[in-house]
């Protein structure tokens, strides 16, 4: 059964559920209502039965019971008696023996009885009169109040009916309505598959818990999809990086299979593919290496993060560690910290990162870091001495594996600077190579203030 039917029934069995106890109770007070109005009207009649037949003595019976016809309305199946201290029927011109004595004697015990037997009330009262001690029975049959149950009782089944139609169908609508979002999500969960992983469904301004599933769902797929693109990314690394190595090695071995050499030229071939391996180990610490940081920008949690205790936690890094002078230079309002959002572990790996290529390719010369802020940014000039970077490589040096470390004589893999424009990227900020004048090459990161 869908959700919007149970929904629906739910609904439906609460409502009626609390209309039939209402109109259970209505009925029932109703019905309780009527019968005591008749044994009140009972009680009525044996009243002014013992004011007529008692009390009025120079009336004849004949003439009484004239009266008594005229006057009052007889009851449907209505039976009257009066009886005496004998427990004798008397008065009334029947004179059968209608209620047993145990009944009489009730009557005469508690002075007033009313009960119901089968579908007939019965009211009794005990009267004293000057001619002696009576006892006046009365009952009959109210065939006008159950005439009005059995219609109240029609009138409520077609109303409980019509309402259970009527609610039925308002709470499908109602459901229908309510979960139109979460069909709509379906329809686009489906259309998302492995070819397009970067679709996502759509959010409302609603506080709702089905807004709440579309919010999750969506930062399911954002991991979802770096996940996608760290496999793509790993396998088209690995594939590009190795393949030209590998190719070498093999063309080496087989260069040098052609025929017999010297020892010094076996020596010289297993030189070259040692170099070879050696390059290979690089280009494999490097690709896990990127697959870890991957893992790591995508797991991430993001916090107020201040700029200066990060800038003055690596200057103490680099003078404890390697006995490295690192500069700082801070030019913000000393009254305002300068807070960004950011991950402080992935933002010191970023830094870190420009300044050891700095330390690297200025022969460990000293590096400065400047922060300044300039409108909702916060800028960090980090500035070596060493040869610096041509204008036509500076956007070449934030790609994976590139590197001038072979034509300096420096060891890398180039994946420090693109690990630093990923990590960078990730927190919204940007990083380039400036132009300087001077001596050395200068990077700026700029990062949004929080």
């Amino acid at each position: 059964m869908k959700i919007k039917d149970r929904i629906a029934l739910y609904f439906t069995l609460i409502s009626t559920t609390m209309l039939f106890a209402v109109l259970f109770t209505i009925y029932l007070t109703f019905m309780k209502f009527l019968q005591a109005d008749f044994f009140e009207r009972l009680t009525d009649r044996t009243m002014v039965t013992a004011k007529l037949y008692l009390e009025a003595d120079e009336i004849s019976r004949d003439a009484l019971n004239n009266v008594r016809h005229k006057y009052l309305q007889k009851l449907n199946g209505e039976v009257t008696r009066i009886y005496d201290y004998k427990n004798r029927a008397t008065f009334i011109g029947d004179s059968a023996q209608y209620w047993t004595k145990s009944t009489i004697e009730k009557v005469r015990k508690n002075g007033r009885l009313q009960y119901t037997d089968g579908e007939r009330q019965v009211v009794g009262i005990y009267y004293k009169d000057n001619q002696g001690d009576f006892v006046i029975l009365a009952s009959a049959y109210d065939s006008g109040s159950h005439n009005r149950l059995d219609k109240l009782l029609k009138i409520m089944i077609f109303v409980f009916l019509l309402i259970f139609i009527v609610v039925l169908l308002l709470s499908r609508w109602i459901a229908d309505k309510m979960l139109k979002p979460l069909h709509q999500f379906v329809l686009e969960v489906k259309q998302v598959g492995s070819k397009n992983m970067e679709l996502r469904v759509a959010e409302t301004n609603n506080k709702d818990e089905i807004n709440l599933i579309a919010k999750s769902f969506n930062q399911l797929m954002e991991e979802l999809e770096q996940a996608f693109i760290l496999q793509k990314t790993f396998v088209a690394n690995a594939s590009h990086e190795l393949r030209t190595p590998l190719t070498r090695m093999m063309m080496t071995a087989e260069l040098a299979l052609t025929k017999d050499r010297t020892p010094e030229e076996y020596q010289k071939v297993l030189n070259t593919m040692l170099d070879d391996t050696s390059k290979m180990e690089h280009i494999i610490t490097g690709l896990l290496t990127l697959a870890k940081m991957d893992l790591e920008l995508i797991r991430s949690q993001m916090d107020s993060v201040n700029l200066q205790s990060i800038l003055l936690s690596i200057q103490a890094y680099w003078r404890k560690q390697e006995n490295l002078p690192v500069q700082l230079i801070f030019n913000t309002p000393n009254e305002k910290l300068p807070l960004i959002t950011a991950n402080t572990v992935l933002l010191q790996i970023a830094l870190n990162n420009i300044i050891s290529n700095g330390f690297k390719f200025s022969d460990k010369q000293e590096v400065t870091c400047t922060l300044s802020h300039l409108d909702n940014n916060y800028i960090i000039h980090i500035h070596d001495l060493g040869p610096g970077i041509p204008e036509a490589e500076r956007n070449e040096v934030f790609k994976a594996f590139y590197t001038r470390s072979q034509d300096s004589g420096y060891q890398g893999e180039g994946m420090g600077l693109y690990m630093t424009h990923k990590i960078i990227d990730l927190f919204g900020g940007q990083i380039a190579v400036s132009d300087t004048k001077s001596p050395g090459c200068t990077f700026s990161v700029i990062l949004p203030k929080l």
